[in-house]
């Protein structure tokens, strides 16, 4: 099961980790990607944390699915209902696609409160729905 990340640090030690496993040289994933090397750079040394955009962008060069990386960033929460402990499977709730894409364009302290908000709101749901 995969963690979300408490910090621009741990993020960016993953993907640099994953990098390396792919691998590929930060100059490649920056082809791939189209995300400049030196941005890549300051992500892997947790000097920056990356937007939705720039997750979708090095989600696929690296190997991952983009809501397994949206999850390890924060930006979703692991849906653990349904899977049982011996299941090795990843799981995570399905971030609507108008959502995550007019997101992606808005800069990560907005989509990090917006995430919130939505995740608040659930949770008050949550407990109107149990009374």
């Amino acid at each position: 099961m995969i963690n979300t990340m408490t910090n621009n640090s741990d993020l960016g030690k993953v993907l640099k980790q994953q990098r390396i496993n792919v691998p590929l040289t930060l100059q490649e994933l920056a082809a791939e990607s189209g995300v400049s090397s030196s941005h890549l750079g300051r992500i892997e040394r947790g000097e920056r944390f990356p937007s939705a955009r720039i997750l979708r962008k090095i989600a696929k060069p690296l190997g991952f699915n983009e809501d397994e990386l949206f999850t390890l960033a924060g930006f979703l929460t692991p849906q653990t209902s349904g899977v049982t402990e011996g299941e090795a499977r990843f799981s995570a709730r399905q971030l609507d696609p108008y959502v995550a894409r007019m997101l992606a364009e808005e800069p990560p302290e907005i989509q990090r409160a917006v995430i919130g908000i939505l995740s608040l709101l659930k949770s008050i749901a949550r407990g109107i729905s149990k009374e």
